[in-house]
């Protein structure tokens, strides 16, 4: 994952507050360029249309691509300091004009925020090593009703390639079964298969059906 990646993965832009940091609107994208390093370097970024944000470093000097940034491991202290004053650029970016995410799908998010409407509940993050695992808890008994957390897609669906977001849900036994049988829903992944199920958050599945399993697991965690 390169570093634009890593350090917007979970944020969204506010291009209001992007217009008033300096960025310029062209056509459907924004762009930014800040020198840095007593201006022997440029930092150029684009934020597209989808919200994509990629940026390039050149070297003022001959006004040519860096590319020793390119390579994450080794190239030395120096290179290692560009990489350092640059990350630096994006993340003050981040902090000034993004506003934080909790999760990477569209509906994994559209999913959080329709629980915290209904149930007021936020996701807890627990473990540094799985930033993207959120737990919901039901106020009145503290049980989980609820998580929603990214995994290798093979792990839910055979063949199914790359990180994937998933919603494990409770439900009583006899309905795991039955839901299961069913195109879409999987076995649940990390938690007792007899009680839990894993639904990919990528729209094949409605919110509503989703949102309506999500009822039964409030109810059953509640006692």
């Amino acid at each position: 994952m390169d570093t634009e990646n890593k350090i917007f993965e979970r944020y969204l832009p506010d291009f209001d507050k992007l217009k008033n940091y300096g960025f310029i609107k062209c056509g459907d994208c924004w762009k930014f360029e800040k020198l840095f390093k007593d201006n022997t370097f440029r930092a150029a970024i684009t934020i597209t249309k989808d919200k994509k944000v990629t940026g390039t470093v050149y070297d003022t000097e001959n006004d040519d691509e860096f590319l020793p940034l390119k390579v994450e491991n080794g190239q030395g202290a120096f290179v290692g300091k560009i990489r350092e004053d640059y990350k630096k650029i994006l993340e003050d970016i981040r902090e000034k004009c993004f506003t934080k995410k909790y999760y990477i799908y569209p509906q994994s998010n559209r999913i959080t925020n329709l629980v915290t409407e209904k149930y007021g509940n936020k996701p807890e993050f627990l473990w540094e090593k799985f930033k993207g695992t959120g737990i919901f808890r039901n106020p009145k008994s503290r049980k989980w009703y609820l998580a929603i957390m990214d995994v290798e897609g093979s792990k839910i669906q055979k063949n199914k390639k790359g990180t994937v977001e998933i919603a494990l849900i409770k439900l009583k036994p006899q309905n795991v079964e039955k839901m299961i049988k069913q195109e879409h829903f999987y076995p649940a992944w990390h938690m007792n298969k007899k009680y839990w199920i894993s639904v990919i958050l990528d729209d094949t599945v409605s919110d509503d059906k989703i949102m309506q399993l999500i009822d039964e697991s409030h109810q059953l965690t509640a006692k």
